[in-house]
């Protein structure tokens, strides 16, 4: 994006919409990144797939 006078504007921080910087791109701070790695961590964010969930016990391996 351009202002009006040609100086690029900073992409808004994905948690919180504040002005991204630079050290921490595209958060705004330190903190917004680690908010958003927390929720990589516990699952609210994941890739939807067609394969089901192991059973517990499952390691793989294939019972003859």
């Amino acid at each position: 994006m351009k202002t009006k006078k040609g100086e690029a504007k900073a992409a808004a921080c994905p948690i919180c919409g504040k002005p991204s910087v630079e050290e921490y791109k595209p958060f705004c701070s330190k903190r917004c990144s680690d908010v958003d790695l927390n929720r990589w961590l516990v699952g609210v964010y994941r890739f939807e797939t067609d394969e089901t969930p192991d059973e517990p016990g499952n390691d793989g391996k294939d019972e003859d």
